[in-house]
């Protein structure tokens, strides 16, 4: 009897290559879109050792002040661009129309006098919201 000895094929080997390529180009494209994802003003918040709310709402209406006291809100077809005090009051009543119970944050910059902060808090009185939070940093330590 003749005995056939089979040789052992080695096995394909995967070449990863492409895969390293096609990730390095993913990343570079995250890195290069994620800055332009942040939206808003540029606001330098000061900083509070207050903890953090439960995220009942997942995108609250985001009222800013910025350093030289001018007004932004986060919703609409420009929220880059500022906007006077009835114009808040109007958009703000009528996006809580549609959603009651939406959440409102006020994101002061730390550098901006206090009148302003409270003129903003007063226009959210007018627009009849119950209830706002004060945006802030946490502290480094």
């Amino acid at each position: 009897m003749a005995r056939h000895r089979t040789r052992k094929k080695p096995m394909a080997d995967i070449n990863v290559v492409p895969y390293i390529d096609v990730m390095l180009v993913m990343l570079v494209i995250f890195m290069v879109t994620a800055p332009l994802l942040t939206q808003g003003v540029s606001v330098e918040l000061p900083e509070a050792p207050a903890r953090v709310m439960d995220e009942q709402d997942k995108e609250p209406l985001v009222v800013s002040v910025d350093a030289a006291g001018r007004l932004y809100l986060n919703v609409g077809d420009a929220p880059d661009q500022p906007v006077d005090g009835d114009t808040l009051v109007s958009n703000l009543t009528a996006v809580l129309r549609r959603q009651p119970g939406k959440s409102v944050m006020i994101r002061g910059d730390h550098s901006v006098d206090y009148g302003a902060v409270v003129a903003a808090l007063v226009l959210l009185q007018q627009a009849d919201i119950p209830r706002v939070g004060l945006v802030t940093e946490p502290p480094e330590h």
